[in-house]
């Protein structure tokens, strides 16, 4: 699957469920680079926030994504 498809499949995640987990973007989209996809949706002006989450049965660290608003932000311009 393409990037820009992955990317696709991530967007409508997060504007229908708001949230994703790199758990659910492997065994739902076979996307093991979410963080990359989020990275080029706030590119994009897309205000989306990270939780850092512990997996209680094992202690592990994870990240759920979640969608701020669907209103794009104005992007950083380097000025």
């Amino acid at each position: 699957m393409s990037q820009q498809s992955q990317r696709k499949l991530v967007l409508q995640r997060l504007l229908e469920k708001k949230t994703i987990t790199s758990w659910e973007a492997i065994t739902d989209f076979r996307c093991t680079r979410l963080s990359a996809v989020i990275y080029d949706l706030r590119q994009e002006g897309y205000n989306i926030d990270t939780k850092r989450m512990v997996n209680e049965n094992n202690g592990k660290n994870f990240a759920e994504y979640r969608l701020i608003s669907k209103d794009l932000l104005q992007p950083f311009d380097g000025v």
